[in-house]
């Protein structure tokens, strides 16, 4: 805990609220991306520390919310499948398809293992090569590289049984499609720091020259989060666009570089449906043709299923920063962390989650304690 609480320290919190506080003159609007962030920002109380500087619009930077309901059918439906070791990560396996989870296919009899890191699901492969092992492959940026290279070992293991079921989706074509959306109250991005360890900074200055919006790189320990809140909030009140980083001990311009060539070579770019939003054109990866053998869609044939989203849940409209999660009608009473309607309330980033476990369960709760 050494190195993590020197960026939890109330006192240099306390200095860096009351500079941003000082300095804006009206209440800005700014969009964390990532969910970690959000819960951040929940749980240590930022967005009420921060009073009327900042108002925070959560965004679609959960990766496990925004994994397409037509895709957690294609998983629950190779999960079922006899001689099928289904293999996740353990926050997918509540997330609720259009009837079922992959609780519910396991609590059948289904084979679906939780892992801790791709590289288990090949091992997995190798010690039942009479079986057809499925890795989900679901995330950002950030996951993208260890799902790409199981998938290289696997080759280099010569495996004729391993199959990744990708649902991998890329942050800055999301960010776009918010800012040119007529809806859009986005006045400033913090970026999400994992991400860009991976990938960089340099897909972000378009961005900022596009749309003419500032975007700050920010960690997710909360003097991270103010320290990057801080940076917008100066640019926002001089009129500047730029882009900055506010996590250089984990952010570089270039990224990791090793990392990119992996994912240049074992994906290719594609549109991608998001949970809630839509298809967001480029904004995926799916296997390239170098690696199509062991495209779980392919395998097993269920790439064309489509399914409709609940009328009930308004997850995609909290993803797109358009409503808060306790402004759903359905929050904290239909929906809940054990009947979930959609994936935001389920998974460990969530904003809906978030709202839940750290009680802001009705829009007086914040009102409340601003005043």
């Amino acid at each position: 805990m050494k190195y993590l609480d020197e960026f939890r320290d109330p006192v240099a919190a306390r200095v860096l609220v009351d500079r941003i506080t000082r300095r804006a003159t009206r209440t800005w609007t700014i969009m964390e991306v990532c969910g970690g962030q959000t819960h951040s920002i929940i749980r240590n109380g930022i967005d009420q520390l921060l009073g009327d500087a900042v108002e925070f619009i959560h965004g679609p930077g959960c990766p496990v919310c925004v994994t397409p309901l037509e895709m957690i059918d294609r998983a629950l439906e190779i999960a079922a499948r006899e001689n099928v070791i289904f293999c996740s990560f353990g926050d997918m396996l509540r997330v609720p398809g259009s009837r079922e989870d992959l609780f519910s296919v396991r609590a059948r009899g289904g084979d679906v293992r939780i892992v801790y890191s791709p590289l288990d699901a090949t091992q997995i492969a190798a010690d039942n090569p009479d079986r057809d092992v499925v890795f989900f492959g679901v995330g950002f940026e950030t996951t993208a590289p260890a799902n790409a290279m199981s998938v290289v070992h696997a080759q280099r293991l010569g495996l004729k049984n391993f199959y990744l079921l990708v649902s991998h989706v890329l942050v800055p074509p999301a960010m776009t499609a918010i800012l040119s959306s007529p809806t859009n109250r986005v006045q400033g991005f913090l970026g999400a720091g994992h991400v860009c360890t991976v990938m960089g900074t340099s897909e972000y200055g378009p961005l900022v020259e596009k749309f003419g919006i500032p975007i700050v790189v920010s960690g997710f320990e909360p003097l991270d989060l103010l320290e990057g809140v801080r940076q917008l909030v100066d640019l926002l009140e001089d009129g500047r666009a730029e882009l900055r980083n506010a996590y250089p001990r984990a952010v570089s311009d270039q990224g990791n570089v090793v990392a990119r060539e992996t994912l240049k070579d074992v994906f290719v770019v594609t549109d991608r449906p998001w949970r809630g939003i839509g298809v967001i054109p480029k904004s995926g990866w799916r296997l390239s043709p170098r690696y199509a053998e062991f495209d779980a869609e392919l395998r097993f044939g269920v790439g064309d299923m489509q399914v409709q989203e609940s009328a009930e849940c308004h997850s995609g409209e909290v993803l797109q920063g358009l409503l808060k999660p306790n402004e759903c009608p359905a929050f904290g009473t239909s929906c809940t962390p054990r009947t979930p309607l959609g994936a935001t309330m389920v998974s460990s980033e969530g904003a809906c989650a978030a709202y839940y476990q750290f009680r802001r369960l009705n829009l007086t709760d914040l009102t409340s304690a601003r005043a």
